[in-house]
C-alpha cells in the first residue's frame, strides 16, 4: 500500500503515442486556464538547475510518457542526468519542473513536506481521490488523517487484527483456482488485492460484492492520470462513475454497520466510525484512498514478485525451501512468529519493490522559494523526485537492473535497507506521507507467497514486459499455466 506513487501499454505503440500526444496538449490548455503557467520573471529571477526547456509548451513532456510506459522509467532521467547531473531543470505538462535521480535532495523534499513543498497532482487524480482522501489532503487535515491510518494499521493492529483475516481471505481465492488452467495471472493478483482490501477495510466478504468492486477499481484505476473531460467515452468519465458506485457502496456499509446491533467489527471503516469523530463523507474519501493506494501496491508487486521469481529458478527454489519449512497442517494457521522468520521472503519483496516498484516518481510543488546548494527553486515550480532513478542507479546497487534477492543480506546494503530512513530505498515514500499501510502490505504480499509457493507451480506461456502507464501492470497480464503441487 503507498499513499504517494504515480506510476502499460494501452495498445500498441501507436495508441500510447497519439494518447500521449492529445493528453499532453489538453493538459497543457487546461494548465494555462486554470493559472498553472508560472510567472517568467520569478523563472529567470531563479537559479534553475541546469537543463533544457524542449518545445513549447509540451517541453519533454513526451518523452516522459513514453519512458514510463516502457519497463525501464528511469531512461528519460538517465538521458538528462547524463547531460546535465542529478537534478535538472525541463518542461513537463506545459510547466517549468525540476526534477531529482540525487538520493539526498529527493529525501530532503520528502523530509520537508508542508513546509517547503506540497503534494501537487493532476485534476483527475484529485477528483476520484476525493478532496478528504489522505493522499491529496494538505495541511494539518492531512498530518490528522495520515495519523488514523498510521493508528489503524500499526504493528498489534497487524499481529491480533489482520494476520489471521489475510490467510482466510488468501485460501478462499487461491482454492478457486482450477487445476491445470491457462490464466492471466496479472487479473488474479487484482482480485487477491481487491478481496484482501475490501475485507479489512469495509469487512466484506461475498463473492459477488469481490468481483463487482474490483471491476468497479479497473475502471477507477485506469482515470486516474486521464484527460479530465467528463463525458461519455473518456476514461476519466468512467473512472467518476465507478468512483460514484463505489461511495455508494461504500455509504451502505456505513449505514449499515451504524445501525446494526452487532459491534463494528475490527475492519478499518467499523474502527473509524468507534474511534474517529468524522463526517460520511470524510470517512467515504478516507476509504477509497486507502482503497486505491492498497489495492494497487498489492496487487502488482505479488504480480511482480512472481515475475521475477519466474526468471530466477535459484530465487525461486531458496524461497520454496523457506516457505516449505513454515507448512502448517490443514487448518491451522501461520503465526506472527512464522512471518517474522520469513528472512529469504522479505529479500524477495525488498528486491521486488526496488526493481519493480510502482512508486517510480513523486510530484510535488515548491511552496516558497527554496534554495538547495547552488540552486534556487522559486515558488509554484514543479518538482518530481524520481524514487526509481535512484533504485536503479549502479552506483548505489551494483548490477541494479538484475532481479538479486541476495543482495539485501549484504552488510553493506544493510543501511540502504530501511525504507524508513534510507535516501537510497524509498518503495513507501517517505517524510509525512510515508505509506501508513507498508506493514500491512509486506504482510500480505509475504503471506501471498507462502500459500502460492506452497500449493502451486506454475510454467509461463509468454515473454512479458512491466509498464507504469496509466498504471503499473505487465503489458500481457502474465499468462501462466497453473498446476497443484503434490505434496507428501
Amino acid at each position: 500500500m503507498i499513499f504517494d506513487g504515480i506510476s502499460g501499454s494501452m495498445g500498441g505503440k501507436e495508441t500510447i503515442i497519439v494518447s500521449v500526444i492529445l493528453a499532453t496538449l489538453l493538459l497543457v490548455v487546461l494548465s494555462i486556464a486554470l493559472g498553472k503557467q508560472k510567472s517568467r520573471n520569478s523563472v529567470r529571477a531563479s537559479r534553475l538547475p541546469p537543463g533544457v526547456k524542449g518545445w513549447p509548451f509540451i517541453g519533454d513532456t513526451l518523452n516522459w510518457y513514453l519512458s514510463i510506459s516502457s519497463s525501464h522509467p528511469p531512461r528519460f532521467v538517465e538521458a538528462h542526468v547524463e547531460k546535465y547531473g542529478k537534478i535538472f531543470s525541463c518542461r513537463l505538462f506545459g510547466r517549468q519542473a525540476v526534477v531529482s535521480a540525487d538520493s539526498h535532495f529527493n529525501r530532503f523534499i520528502l523530509q520537508n513536506e508542508g513546509r517547503f513543498f506540497q503534494s501537487s497532482y493532476p485534476k483527475s487524480f484529485r477528483d476520484l481521490v476525493g478532496k478528504n482522501g489522505v493522499i491529496a489532503m494538505q495541511g494539518e487535515q492531512q498530518r490528522r488523517l495520515h495519523g488514523i491510518a498510521v493508528n489503524m494499521m500499526k504493528m498489534d493492529k497487524l499481529k491480533f487484527h489482520f494476520l489471521n483475516d489475510i490467510q482466510v481471505v488468501l485460501l478462499q481465492t487461491l482454492n478457486n483456482l482450477q487445476e491445470n488452467e491457462n490464466l492471466l495471472f496479472q487479473n488474479v493478483c487484482r482480485k487477491l488485492a481487491i478481496n484482501l482490501m475490501v475485507n479489512q477495510l469495509l469487512g466484506v466478504t461475498t463473492e459477488a460484492e469481490i468481483n463487482d468492486m474490483a471491476h468497479l477499481f479497473s475502471d477507477f484505476v485506469n482515470g486516474v492520470l486521464s484527460i479530465p473531460i467528463n463525458l461519455r467515452g473518456f476514461p476519466y468519465y468512467t473512472a467518476m462513475r465507478a468512483r460514484n458506485i463505489i461511495i455508494s457502496k461504500i455509504n451502505k456499509t456505513i449505514e449499515l454497520k451504524k445501525h446494526s446491533e452487532l459491534e463494528t467489527g475490527n475492519s478499518v471503516l467499523g474502527r473509524l466510525l468507534n474511534e474517529e469523530n468524522l463526517s460520511d463523507e470524510a470517512v467515504a474519501d478516507f476509504i477509497i484512498s486507502l482503497l486505491f493506494a492498497g489495492n494497487e501496491t498489492t496487487a502488482m508487486t505479488m504480480l511482480f514478485a512472481i515475475s521475477f521469481l519466474s526468471q530466477s529458478p535459484k530465487a525461486l527454489k531458496q524461497l520454496i525451501a523457506e516457505q516449505d519449512g513454515l507448512r502448517k497442517a490443514q487448518g491451522l494457521m501461520l503465526t506472527w512468529e512464522d512471518y517474522k522468520s520469513m528472512h529469504f521472503t522479505q529479500c524477495v519483496i525488498d528486491e521486488t519493490l526496488r526493481v519493480g516498484g510502482i512508486a517510480i516518481s513523486l510530484m510535488r510543488e515548491a511552496k516558497e522559494n527554496v534554495e538547495y546548494q547552488d540552486f534556487l527553486i522559486p515558488k509554484g515550480c514543479f518538482v518530481l523526485p524520481f524514487l526509481s532513478a535512484v533504485h536503479l542507479d549502479e552506483n548505489v546497487f551494483r548490477e541494479a537492473l538484475l532481479f538479486n534477492p541476495w543482495r539485501w543480506m549484504a552488510a553493506e546494503n544493510q543501511e540502504k535497507r530501511n525504507w524508513r530512513s534510507s535516501p537510497y530505498y524509498a518503495p513507501f515514500g517517505g517524510g509525512a506521507r510515508l505509506c501508513p499501510g507498508a506493514e500491512l502490505a509486506r504482510l500480505q504480499i509475504a503471506l501471498f507467497l507462502h500459500y502460492f509457493v506452497t500449493r502451486f507451480r506454475w510454467v509461463q506461456l509468454k515473454e512479458d514486459r512491466m509498464s507504469f502507464f496509466p498504471s503499473a501492470r505487465l503489458v500481457h497480464g502474465f499468462p501462466i499455466h497453473l498446476t497443484r503441487r503434490q505434496v507428501v
